[in-house]
């Protein structure tokens, strides 16, 4: 898979350099700070994440003006500019709708800007630790100084600057990605960006997206809260809300995470990524469902009519799953196993079952939810360990119509809007010590 680099012309006359790789629905990665389309695409850590993109749709990059293959040095460097950089892209292209993937800094406000100016042009939105405010980032002292040094001095990218934990990447890589940012622009484009941040106010403009939008958040962002990220969200009517253990600043460190909600936010099924057949440890929600009393209804209604149950629990199941980010482990027989990266997700999700199970027509369905979450060990595609073992006892204790999850459930989705009612301490086979359970209230 190659990448084809072209140019086109922004209203204000800028030359800016923009590339495709792949086939498929068109998908543009907004540019929110400065990069190098050549260089990046020579990197392996940085072309494994495009290439995965671009196996199901066309994936679209850029350079903003100023920066990489583009020209425009010295030219305005405003939010408003960078909006003509994506308008020129897209029409160049000629698409009729795109979505656009905003991974962080100015590219969320670009974004949102964009679509709000041609809202007939763009489908879907996904966010990467976006923020409302530029000014809740730094302190006034704070803003000052990061624009002082960044104008004098650039982009300090090296093994003794970059933590690996957040990045993702080794000191060979880190040295690679540090010569990408001092080709990519002049110190004094990184400055005026740096200042154009902490200018954003997109308070009252994200309450006016009409579309689907994704918020993605991971919890060592050393850029972004994640109080910053829910409150963006929350403005928004037509949002999911994924947080999740990981970078949040280095996507391609979190590509195990954010490219298969992202895939299944657009409606694609996302490509098997890696080649390890064991991956690391990272904290789950794990959900489990089953028919109540299924041997029984077997044994009543015969194996067609049972299966028909059965048929029906499988489609609501996999529907609030495919809503609400899930992902479907295994069926169990007279049940689904699936692992969220969201404990309000899974949590949604299990309401979402339970009020399908009621509306729909046959009252013989009755299915009960359990969850927990935890580090379970993931090895060829399926979860294994102590916290998978609870989920299921969990479930177990659950009766037909009912959710019951663990205490560290609970404590995960506080302040999201969710009512339990505490069970009490409960002893469950194969635990030594009681477990503390809650009913998740579902019904209004």
């Amino acid at each position: 898979m190659e990448q084809q680099i072209r140019f086109c012309t922004t209203s204000d006359d800028v030359s800016i350099a923009y590339a495709t790789v792949g086939s498929g629905p068109p998908l543009v990665y907004v540019c929110g700070w400065p990069g190098h389309l050549a260089m990046e695409w020579e990197q392996p850590f940085v072309r494994e994440f495009l290439e995965a993109f671009g196996q199901s749709f066309t994936l679209v990059r850029y350079d903003m003006r100023g920066s990489g293959l583009s020209a425009g040095a010295g030219a305005e460097m405003s939010l408003d500019a960078l909006v003509h950089d994506l308008e020129a892209v897209i029409d160049g292209l000629g698409f009729d709708r795109v979505a656009l993937l905003s991974l962080g800094l100015l590219a969320g406000p670009v974004a949102i800007n964009y679509a709000l100016a041609h809202p007939a042009r763009v489908n879907h939105l996904v966010f990467l630790g976006p923020f409302l405010r530029g000014d809740q980032l730094a302190t006034q002292d704070q803003q000052k100084a990061m624009i002082d040094y960044l104008s004098a001095f650039g982009q300090l990218v090296t093994p003794e600057t970059i933590d690996p934990r957040r990045s993702g990447l080794n000191p060979e890589q880190v040295n690679e990605a540090g010569a990408i940012h001092r080709a990519a622009a002049p110190r004094e484009v990184l400055g005026a960006l740096l200042r154009e941040i902490f200018l954003v106010d997109m308070t009252d403009a994200v309450t006016r997206l009409d579309l689907p939008v994704l918020v993605l958040h991971g919890s060592r962002d050393s850029r972004v809260q994640m109080s910053m990220s829910r409150e963006f969200a929350a403005r928004i009517k037509n949002v999911k809300f994924v947080p999740y253990t990981g970078s949040g600043s280095a996507p391609w460190a979190d590509t195990d995470i954010i490219l298969p909600e992202i895939f299944r936010f657009l409606g694609a099924e996302a490509p098997a990524l890696g080649s390890s057949e064991v991956e690391h440890a990272d904290v789950h929600t794990v959900l489990f469902t089953d028919i109540e009393d299924s041997t029984a209804l077997t044994q009543h209604l015969g194996d067609a009519r049972a299966q028909v149950l059965v048929r029906a629990h499988n489609i609501i199941v996999r529907e609030a799953l495919r809503q609400h980010g899930g992902t479907e482990i295994k069926h169990t027989g007279d049940g689904i196993m699936a692992s969220f990266h969201s404990a309000s997700g899974a949590l949604e999700c299990a309401v979402a079952i339970q009020r399908a199970v009621e509306a729909q027509s046959d009252a013989q369905l009755r299915v009960h939810v359990g969850l927990n979450a935890g580090e379970p060990v993931a090895e060829e595609q399926d979860l294994f360990g102590t916290s998978v073992q609870l989920a299921r006892r969990i479930c177990d204790q659950a009766t037909g119509g009912e959710i019951l999850a663990s205490d560290v459930v609970r404590q995960l989705a506080a302040g999201k809007g969710f009512l339990f009612a505490g069970r009490g301490e409960t002893a469950l086979r194969g635990f030594e010590d009681p477990v503390r359970l809650y009913e998740v209230r579902w019904r209004d």
